[in-house]
């Protein structure tokens, strides 16, 4: 059985995560964290906290974006640009020495009037982000294009969280495309069988 990870801001922990758990249950051994990951340096943190939970891991999806880029002081973003796609690629560097495969969610819009956060930086961040993933073998989720259509309907009153039809797609689209990855991954590459995606327990992170 395949052990799949999910790790992710509160758009995972309250929204996707739960679903797509259950969904995967029939054939796949699923961890996340009992915590929203919030920004990426928590993340990285995280790995450090979760090293026993990462231990024979197939596939990892994560998804850090929405604390980043929120303007909580009116000074600009929490985590500048330059910062945020160091840490991210450092996570994902990291996340694919403990995993055959490395999925990235986009981080996912908010409505028009969300006074700390605009959908311009967002798509900035994650249009600045998404290649440099590629670039190492990175799959992408792109979560954001899709709930951009109709801001209203899959974003809900509190201007930044998934609706129930927000929820409802965005579990589509992660339980989509855990099992089209999971298809792909070979005795040859899997960590599973070969225990080489998985770093030990005082291991430096």
């Amino acid at each position: 059985m395949k052990k799949v990870v999910l790790i992710g801001d509160s758009i995972r922990e309250i929204g996707y995560g739960n679903p797509v758990a259950e969904r995967l249950s029939d054939e796949f051994e699923v961890w996340q964290p009992n915590d929203n990951c919030r920004y990426a340096k928590y993340t990285l943190h995280g790995l450090w906290d979760w090293q026993e939970d990462l231990r024979n891991v197939d596939i990892i999806h994560w998804n850090n974006g929405l604390w980043d880029v929120s303007d909580l002081f009116g000074d600009g973003a929490f985590t500048p640009l330059d910062e945020y796609l160091q840490i991210m690629l450092r996570i994902a560097r990291l996340f694919k020495q403990r995993a055959s495969t490395v999925i990235f969610a986009t981080t996912t819009p908010v409505r028009p009037e969300n006074t700390l956060n605009e959908n311009e930086v967002i798509k900035a961040y994650n249009d600045a982000l998404v290649p440099r993933l590629k670039e190492m073998g990175v799959v992408i989720n792109d979560l954001y294009t899709p709930l951009a259509e109709d801001l209203y309907r899959f974003i809900c009153d509190d201007t930044i969280h998934l609706s129930e039809d927000g929820i409802a797609v965005a579990t589509d689209l992660v339980e989509d495309v855990i099992r089209r990855e999971a298809k792909k991954i070979t005795k040859e590459n899997s960590g599973e069988l070969n225990g080489q995606y998985n770093t030990g327990i005082g291991a430096p992170v």
